[in-house]
């Protein structure tokens, strides 16, 4: 099966013989004949399916008749991110080589009056991120009733960063005629409520089940103390023995984690770059660029990096930190086992908030994931650490429900202040004393820790 059975004009076609693709991916198959027939599309496939190229490649040959008139554009497409909308840019660029179309990028972070310049000699097709499309619309720079097919992708991204309010505002800025494509991975009840309220009779296209991960992918998690210092650790023993690891994304669920991670792992000889939104977006583009080119191996990035970004090659991800969002993980991890490859990630787990998240995930993809150290590669591995101690507090004293723990109720020696998993002070009866004969060996606390100490209640 080729793209010449899918209705594209041969401009369209050439383009795509020049990029070297021969065969049609699923959502493309079934998407691209509907669009040319001028109907409402629902999208959903997870990422790394080809599913921009299932709007650009019929956008490119209904395009070839018409014109751009200054500020209207003919076609928009909303993107929730500046570097899924560049990404975007690209696809047209490599897709219409053979067709003399004005695109133009309204994003952040970029001037104005340059985006102004642009509006001003006519757009065909206009590829924007949603506040600073409003933001040219308010200032009477930018018309939107000329717009003859409107795409809305990674929908869901966009009811996570807060964006369903202006794209209802710009759903209503649009001609009510207008053709309307709605990409998403995963379909939350506000997705679906926007869904049937903005697409008119929309042909449903589904090339996998809502939130499903990619097969290509192994998926495991990796046991972590708490502290950010062990976390940081963990990943660090991760990265070093990883087996075929090219390149990978470490994720972060905040921005200054994102920094912190990042100069710590440059501390200890990684190659590694940052990629947050508090990033200028030069710095991003430049980050971004880095790592395509494989000039570093490692990215260290926020959720802005989860959704879309195309860099067909990552062999790993980990996620440093579980994803508050069942639904961030499916795209997180959708960064590797693309197109065809096999890929890696890793979830550390630190404590039970993380594991609460890891059932939720877990729910949703429907699927378990297994740890590290259940497998016999990773099994053995543990035994050649020396012990950790200090997570082992529980399994020399256990409390009962009034807080006070069984060794107390039968013994009057000194309690020892000792920390718990989370940090906090404690009391706890000191251990039990070793027999002589074992006294040879090496104990694994310090004499000072042994000393009781006297402690009021």
């Amino acid at each position: 099966m080729s793209f010449s059975h899918l209705g594209l004009s041969e401009k369209v076609l050439a383009a795509v013989a020049a990029t070297g693709y021969k065969t049609p991916t699923p959502i493309q198959d079934q998407a691209i004949p509907h669009v040319l027939a001028r109907r409402d599309v629902l999208g959903i496939a997870q990422t790394g399916t080809g599913k921009t190229a299932a709007f650009v490649l019929p956008m490119l040959t209904m395009l070839e008749q018409g014109r751009a008139r200054a500020r209207m554009p003919r076609t928009l497409i909303l993107e929730p991110t500046r570097e899924l909308a560049a990404q975007v840019e690209e696809s047209f660029v490599k897709y219409g080589a053979n067709h003399k179309l004005n695109v133009a990028l309204i994003i952040g972070g970029v001037s104005f009056d340059n985006q102004d310049a642009k509006l001003t000699r006519g757009v065909d097709v206009l590829i924007a991120t949603p506040g600073r499309l409003l933001d040219h619309n308010e200032r009477g720079r930018l018309l939107l009733t000329g717009v003859e097919l409107l795409v809305i992708d990674e929908a869901d991204r966009m009811l996570d960063m807060g964006f369903i309010p202006d794209i209802e505002r710009i759903c209503k800025l649009v001609p009510f005629t207008r053709q309307t494509l709605f990409f998403t991975a995963t379909m939350p009840p506000e997705i679906q409520r926007i869904t049937e309220q903005f697409l008119h009779n929309p042909v449903r296209v589904e090339v996998s089940r809502p939130a499903s991960t990619v097969a290509a992918t192994t998926q495991l998690l990796a046991r972590s103390g708490r502290d950010p210092h062990e976390k940081r650790d963990t990943l660090r023993r991760l990265i070093r023995s990883a087996e075929g690891l090219k390149n990978a994304i470490v994720f972060c669920n905040r921005k200054r984690d994102v920094a912190t991670l990042f100069r710590s792992l440059l501390r200890h000889g990684f190659s590694v770059q940052a990629l947050h939104g508090d990033m200028d977006q030069s710095a991003r583009t430049a980050a971004l660029e880095q790592f395509r080119k494989g000039e570093v191996t490692l990215l260290v990035a926020s959720d802005v990096a989860a959704r879309g970004l195309d860099v067909p090659a990552v062999s790993h991800i980990y996620n440093f930190d579980v994803p508050i969002h069942a639904d961030d993980y499916v795209h997180r991890i959708g960064r590797t086992g693309r197109a065809g490859r096999s890929g890696v990630a890793i979830t550390l787990v630190a404590g039970a908030n993380d594991a609460k998240a890891v059932a939720a995930i877990e729910k949703l993809i429907g699927q378990p994931i297994p740890f590290m150290d259940n497998s016999p590669a990773a099994s053995a591995a543990p035994q050649q650490q020396p012990p950790d101690h200090r997570g082992q507090s529980d399994h020399r004293v256990r409390s009962d429900h009034h807080g006070q723990s069984d060794h107390r109720r039968h013994s009057h020696r000194p309690a020892l202040v000792g920390r718990s998993d989370d940090g906090r002070s404690r009391r706890s009866s000191p251990p039990a004393p070793r027999p002589r004969q074992d006294d040879s060996d090496a104990s694994h606390l310090p004499a000072f820790l042994l000393r009781p100490i006297s402690v009021k209640a």
